[in-house]
């Protein structure tokens, strides 16, 4: 009996101090290691003690609770895959820090909008005389009569550099952005980048600004801290999508009889398939277009069909596009630092068609149903809109390109006071207490 007591606390000892994974977060980045099958694990923060020292257990600032028990009972455990360990980053570590002082800024300024011009002008005087910056400047801003036909402004603008969307790669020539504008400033501003992403700076001079936290009148210290590194950011992930077209040509065939006995002319064949890819920061949407059909796509997830969307089309997006379309559509709000994609229909004719999230690291495919009745149209936030015909494939995944958008205050602090101030999330006349009698 005292044999089988010591065996019994020797294979507990054993299995608290063999199978004890360890997270740097909950441990203050103490260097702990296991090893098992003779390899050695690395950290992860899915590690965490054994099942006896549950207590030692303390909460993150993270928005995630505490890593939990990989090890299930005195034998059953998680067995780590080191290629597919995914780190949480706690949201409040993740500072803008510069290898070198910046030099060159790329200033996007909303077009045909009079009220920009003067904080324009402030800003790129500001950039290029007191902080000594190389300034680039799309081409067609400078074209706008009120800054072509000011004099004064004639020798700061003889020192930019300009630039036309999709004519000139300036992706390995920017160290940060400043936009000027709403959220649409934003969009623009990643769609130049289809590689890697400069921070982007955004000021609050459009019409909503859930996405631009800055405001403009204290623009000097806000853009001297950026320059200086003293700044949070956020990383608001971006869709990779890659659409295949089924390239088709009509031309006339030899002999091509039809049942009337006249030749027919517009037979079409297809000679090879065009492939596109894009960068998205809010959503794709796929929809019906001008036709009055519904919309009839295939969704596939990881090479599976999941559904068959029939409605008036659907929206896979970003959480950062969780706010934007979806929201409108029904759909959940959800953080930008949540890995994630969300799968909204558009008016689906189905009661239980309800919005869904999966992980980051799927690959959807849509394509049109084989008994669709019309065609359907795709853009990619807001741009570049085409039509999808049968054979034609649309693949979207997350891209390992996001977004560093810098905050105002933190990550967290400035999403809430988005959906306060921009969307009035939950805003409520409250209800009255119960008096008191005396």
């Amino acid at each position: 009996m005292e044999m089988n007591r010591e065996k019994l606390c020797t294979s507990k000892a054993d299995v608290s101090s063999d199978s004890a994974y360890h997270c740097s977060t909950c441990h203050d980045d103490e260097e702990w290691s296991h090893t098992s099958r003779g390899r050695a694990k690395s950290r992860s923060l899915s590690a965490s003690p054994a099942l006896g020292s549950t207590k030692e257990f303390r909460r993150t600032r993270s928005l995630h609770g505490p890593c939990p028990v990989t090890t299930f009972g005195p034998k059953a455990c998680m067995l780590q895959n080191p290629k597919t360990i995914m780190h949480i980053q706690d949201p409040a570590s993740q500072r803008l820090t510069w290898n070198k002082p910046p030099k060159s800024v790329l200033v996007i300024k909303k077009i045909r909008d009079a009220s920009l011009l003067q904080p324009f002008k402030e800003l790129c005087v500001y950039l290029t005389e007191e902080n000594n910056m190389i300034v680039y400047v799309e081409k067609k801003v400078l074209e706008d009569p009120a800054i072509a036909n000011d004099d004064n402004f004639g020798p700061v603008k003889k020192k930019f550099c300009t630039f036309r969307e999709d004519y000139d790669d300036i992706s390995n020539q920017i160290d940060f952005i400043i936009c000027l504008g709403g959220d649409g400033t934003l969009l623009y501003a990643s769609s130049l980048f289809q590689g890697s992403v400069p921070p982007v700076m955004a000021f609050h001079l459009g019409s909503l600004g859930f996405l631009t936290p800055f405001n403009f009148e204290n623009f000097q210290s806000q853009v001297t801290q950026v320059i200086e590194g003293n700044a949070a950011l956020v990383l608001r992930s971006r869709l990779k999508v890659k659409v295949v077209k089924e390239h088709r040509e009509k031309m006339t065939v030899q002999n091509g009889i039809e049942e009337n006995g006249v030749v027919s002319t517009n037979i079409e064949k297809e000679v090879g398939k065009q492939i596109m890819q894009y960068q998205v920061l809010n959503e794709v949407v796929v929809d019906r277009g001008p036709s009055s059909y519904l919309s009839n796509v295939d969704v596939f997830l990881d090479g599976h069909l999941i559904t068959t969307v029939q409605g008036d089309g659907v929206i896979v997006s970003t959480p950062t596009g969780s706010t934007a379309y979806a929201a409108a559509a029904g759909a959940s709000m959800i953080h930008p630092n949540v890995p994630a994609i969300m799968i909204t229909p558009i008016c689906p004719h189905s009661l239980s068609f309800r919005p869904i999230v999966v992980p980051a690291g799927v690959e959807l495919k849509i394509m049109l149903s084989p008994d669709a009745r019309n065609t359907a149209w795709v853009s990619f936030d807001g741009r570049k809109r085409q039509e999808i015909c049968h054979g034609d494939s649309i693949s979207i995944t997350t891209s390992c390109y996001p977004l560093p958008s810098i905050c105002f205050r933190d990550p967290v602090s400035d999403w809430f006071e988005s959906l306060a101030e921009c969307l009035h999330w939950n805003v409520r006349k409250k209800q009255n207490n119960f008096a008191v009698e005396e």
